[in-house]
């Protein structure tokens, strides 16, 4: 086998998705080649579970000195680890899907570096909603919301994963931003994929002890949100982009929040 072969192998390609999806310097370690770098949406929710453990240890050690510094800081340590990657990616979104009636005007925007009224008013809302999701459950229980974060963050990644499965990519290669077109995942590693995913959620039913109908709903809402986002995506411009995967991660993630408000705090 090829030292090629060697470098893009399973490591090569989880290291690709931590260079890719964080602001770890790992590139200084390990310089995976290009290919490796078409399959890290393969490995997308092990990078949550490190950017989730963090702002998970974050709330929880800081909540019972200052909620609301737990929450800022959070939300701080993953924006500052993945370098609001994703978040940048929903601003695209809102002012594409928000602002263009076409799917060329749709890509156009997306692709523009400037953010727009409705990226700004977008994020703000999100961030708000987020904030204040976070804070409601972390006053009823810092363990719990910690918990919660661990499962949320991995399951949304799987769940805005599978849509590069569902649909095309919507531009061309060379369009891309990062001039990357990612790969249909192989029976072995949509597997791992799930394993990935999932994992977390066994974690939290046993030490969180939720009820069977938490748990349906904690799954179902962001599941079902997610199937809802890629039928509008792909009626708008019949395929998914980066920008796309991030808006759907993030949303996803945040309806899990609103879920656990509603079906833990209010039980």
């Amino acid at each position: 086998m090829s030292t090629e072969n060697n470098r893009s192998g399973l490591g090569g390609k989880i290291c690709a998705a931590f260079i890719f999806l964080t602001r770890l310097p790992l590139w200084r370690l390990h310089q995976p080649p290009k290919d490796a770098y078409t399959h890290i949406v393969e490995f997308w929710p092990i990078t949550g579970w490190l950017t989730a453990g963090i702002s998970a240890a974050m709330l929880y050690f800081i909540t019972p000195y200052n909620v609301i510094v737990a929450v800022l800081a959070a939300i701080a340590a993953r924006l500052l680890l993945t370098g609001a990657l994703h978040e940048d990616g929903l601003a695209d979104f809102f002012d594409g899907f928000g602002g263009g009636n076409s799917k060329e005007r749709i890509l156009a925007i997306m692709k523009d570096s400037h953010i727009g009224t409705y990226g700004v008013l977008g994020i703000i809302f999100y961030i708000l909603t987020l904030g204040t999701s976070l804070f409601s459950l972390a006053s009823f229980s810092p363990k719990i919301t910690a918990l919660i974060i661990l499962m949320a963050d991995p399951f949304a990644k799987l769940l805005a994963s599978q849509t590069i499965m569902l649909m095309p990519y919507a531009r061309k290669e060379e369009d891309s931003k990062a001039h990357n077109i990612y790969c249909k995942f192989s029976l072995g590693s949509y597997l791992f994929l799930l394993l990935q995913g999932l994992l977390p959620i066994g974690l939290f039913i046993w030490l969180a002890k939720p009820t069977t109908l938490q748990i349906l709903l904690l799954i179902a809402v962001p599941a079902i949100l997610c199937a809802l986002l890629n039928t509008y995506i792909y009626k708008k411009i019949k395929g998914y982009t980066g920008d796309c995967n991030g808006a759907i991660f993030l949303l996803c993630e945040l309806s899990a929040y609103l879920t656990a408000v509603f079906a833990i705090i209010q039980q």
